[in-house]
């Protein structure tokens, strides 16, 4: 079988082509531009991507054309192939058909902890040697720290569990509903949910409708587990038509922990079921029950609590679940060290939801714990960018010691665009020092004037903040060649 993407050289358009092809079946696709890392990623798993985007790139005639979420009506390719009448559907309901309908789909979804959680649950699964297959938002980090591979194909078979990031923005340009309903789910685990995705949902009560649709696809013979804390979830789940087993994890949940110790090296904390306590979870290792889990933050907390959940449905025990916790190398762009120089530490994250800004830097507080601690923030999503969070993102720098604010990624109409300059202000009422800059490269000269050796510079953005890692790094190495 035959299948062209379009709009290939995406992170998880590129991913999907990447596990097609592991599946066996012939690969090519197309797109504007392809760029490394994708560019090389593409070559390394034998897919072919066309620039840029021409109707000629559809022959010979594939037996399926799978089109990307960025794809819009009017694209070339996507006209030849409504003209030519050739097979297509989204990549959500391709991965359902060709890769969850045979297996256990163990689908994660969430505003929040997507990447992280599921990447957890794939790497326990393959640490006690359940041969899963997985498809992640994020790229695994080997034990190295190197990256890994965001997709497994895994053993074949229904016995087999599929692990996928659950995803509420909209399918395709002909399928406006959200991508997580067609992952047909047997484990469902949701973490979060409060109000994003701003350019497509009008309220947060669109979403908890999506979400309660979500939850009335397990089947009577699944698996729901809920964060019992996130009000919403508990609205999505009176509203829908529940048939499987439903557990809860966190405060007044089935699952929760309690003595808990966190330091730079993890986090430590007791797992109880009910009355009934499971085991012990540790960051020194040693004595049996106790592992280590390389996490920081409350908000990782609870992901290994419903990762916890998940796993102990599937059948594994709690040592099992142990040994896959204590050797989690993580997830890139979470936390993850970029380089140093000058004693300053360029730190990356994704966070750009006010509540993950927030919960990014506290547990920032605890990793680096007696470290200066800047938050560098490019507002880019297409929520981040709407006044819909002005005040909540003025709260959101509270464990900062100090605040960069890059300029807004989108031109938005003033009335509905977030003020960076009136957040920066708010920000700085709260005992905060915070400049709104007027560039990425004013962001990195302050930086090199003002921050101290031994300061951690946590940079947030959904996008590539222009380059700024490296421009810090090198910036600062600068500056201490200038005192040498």
């Amino acid at each position: 079988m035959r299948i062209h993407l379009i709009g290939v050289a995406g992170t998880g358009m590129g991913a999907f082509a990447g596990l097609l092809r592991q599946a066996g079946y012939d690969v090519g696709g197309s797109d504007e531009n392809v760029y490394p890392p994708m560019s090389d990623k593409l070559r390394e798993w034998g897919i072919a991507a066309k620039t840029p985007y021409a109707a000629a790139n559809l022959a010979p005639a594939p037996d399926l054309v799978v089109v990307g979420n960025v794809v819009k009506r009017d694209n070339v390719e996507a006209a030849a192939m409504r003209e030519r009448g050739l097979e297509h559907a989204s990549f959500p309901e391709t991965l359902g058909k060709l890769f969850l309908a045979e297996r256990h789909s163990v689908v994660v979804a969430g505003t929040h902890g997507k990447t992280t959680t599921a990447t957890l649950i794939a790497h326990t699964l393959v640490k006690t040697k359940r041969d899963p297959g997985f498809l992640v938002g994020g790229i695994p980090l080997n034990a190295d720290g190197t990256g890994g591979e965001s997709f497994r194909l895994g053993a074949p078979g229904k016995r087999s569990p599929f692990v996928v990031e659950g995803d509420e923005y909209d399918t395709a340009y002909f399928d406006k509903g959200p991508k997580f309903l067609h992952y047909r789910p047997r484990s469902l685990l949701c973490t979060s949910l409060e109000y994003d995705h701003a350019d497509i949902y009008p309220s947060v009560d669109a979403i908890i409708a999506r979400f309660a649709e979500l939850l009335s696809l397990v089947p009577a013979d699944g698996h729901v587990v809920l964060c019992a804390e996130e009000r919403n979830l508990m609205k999505a789940r009176a509203q829908a038509s529940v048939k499987a087993r439903v557990t809860t994890y966190g405060a007044g949940g089935s699952y929760d922990a309690h003595d808990v110790v966190e330091d730079a090296r993890g986090l430590r904390f007791v797992v109880s079921f009910g009355a009934h306590t499971t085991g012990v979870m540790s960051a020194m290792g040693g004595d049996e029950g106790e592992i280590f889990l390389p996490l920081s933050g409350r908000h990782n907390l609870l992901n290994a609590l419903g990762a916890y959940a998940v796993l102990a449905g599937l059948g594994l025990t709690h040592d099992e679940i142990a040994l896959g916790f204590e050797s989690f190398p993580g997830v890139k762009r979470r936390l993850e060290v970029r380089g140093e120089a000058d004693g300053c530490l360029v730190v990356d994250d994704f966070a750009h939801h006010p509540t993950a800004v927030r919960t990014t830097l506290e547990g920032a507080n605890k990793r680096f714990a007696g470290r200066p601690l800047w938050a560098l923030f490019e507002p880019r999503s297409a929520t981040s960018c709407r006044k819909i969070f002005q005040d909540d993102y003025a709260r959101a720098f509270d464990a900062a010691d100090r605040v960069l604010l890059a300029p807004s990624g989108r031109q938005l109409d003033p009335t509905v665009a977030l003020d960076v300059a009136k957040l920066a202000a708010d920000v700085g009422s709260r005992g905060r020092a915070a400049t709104a800059c007027a560039s990425i490269d004013e962001v990195v000269r302050h930086v090199v004037k003002e921050a101290p050796r031994g300061a951690v510079l946590l940079c947030m953005s959904n996008g590539g903040f222009g380059g700024i890692h490296e421009k810090l790094i090198e910036a600062l190495a600068e500056r201490a060649r200038s005192r040498a």
